[in-house]
């Protein structure tokens, strides 16, 4: 079980996993790594390094998303890796028994996907509505949605994965900040066939962000995704970039993104209010793409 940690408490996450651990019939250990969280979360989970097959380290500067997946899996010492996301939690008592009984049913599988679950309440404080509105609207699909395009609907923050591919296919360190390392993943999964699982056992997301961190985080996706399309060629079937592309072959890029970039202030009020627009978000997104995209 592999958990990059930066600023969250994952007290309740690995409690969980510890009670479920019987249901895994291998060996299991579970790896946490400090990407230079602030002192207080640190001295928070430096407490679980006690528990029984808990293994906790720190770095001493911050080396972000793919770069400490990658030092985990080096660090792993068993063949399957569990990859959960620190701002995670498990629905119930049967998680780690479902994955167990997936890698029983397919044996030859290298690869299998969780997906991700959001509470069907909003929550009370506007400035988390666009996240919440996000993440049940595009993150939360079923096994059989997400498994028509198995690769392209591909998220790491739950994954049972066997070690070896993710050696074969290292997690792209070139891409700092936030999103799309696993997006990338995925299209080197499919340029090389690898078949890809997916399997209605979410995690409850449980670490909803204001609409101005969620902004921010998505303008370093968009940013990442614009350096893979670049250098690898890779990204070009997603609905951002296909959008994109249309404008430019009709030679329309520059005059839309005039257009958007003046939007931009009136999306941005939309996106923090209490009835964010996820049209708004995306017309914001092909603005920063054709930005980037030189």
């Amino acid at each position: 079980m592999l958990i990059p940690v930066f600023n969250r408490d994952v007290t309740a996450l690995v409690t969980s996993i510890i009670t479920q651990a019987a249901e895994w019939t291998g060996p299991l250990e579970i790896r946490l790594l400090d990407d230079y969280s602030t002192n207080d979360c640190r001295r928070l989970n430096r407490l679980l390094a006690a528990q029984p097959g808990v293994f906790y380290e720190e770095l001493p500067a911050n080396v972000g998303r793919a770069t400490i997946r990658n030092k985990l899996v080096n660090k792993a010492l068993h063949n399957w890796l569990l990859l959960l996301d620190n701002d995670s939690l498990l629905p119930d008592g049967q998680f780690i028994a479902r994955y167990a009984q997936a890698l029983r049913t397919q044996p030859t599988a290298r690869l299998f996907i969780g997906g991700t679950a959001y509470e069907a309440a909003p929550p009370a404080d506007p400035a988390l509505h666009l996240r919440w509105l996000y993440g049940r609207a595009r993150e939360m699909r079923p096994a059989a949605v997400r498994q028509r395009d198995p690769t392209g609907q591909l998220t790491i923050n739950n994954a049972l994965v066997a070690k070896e591919l993710l050696g074969q296919f290292p997690l792209d360190e070139r891409l700092s900040g936030y999103g799309h390392e696993d997006t990338h993943f995925g299209l080197a999964l499919a340029q090389a066939g690898v078949a890809v699982h997916h399997l209605d056992n979410p995690v409850l997301h449980d670490g909803l962000e204001p609409a101005e961190t969620f902004l921010d985080k998505s303008r370093q996706a968009v940013r990442n995704l614009a350096q893979v399309l670049r250098t690898d060629g890779l990204g070009a079937d997603t609905r951002l970039v296909r959008a994109a592309a249309r404008l430019r072959r009709a030679g329309l890029a520059s005059v839309a993104q005039r257009a958007l970039a003046a939007l931009a202030p009136a999306l941005r009020r939309n996106l923090r209010s209490a009835h964010p627009s996820l049209r708004a978000l995306d017309m914001l997104k092909l603005s920063w793409l054709l930005a980037e995209w030189r």
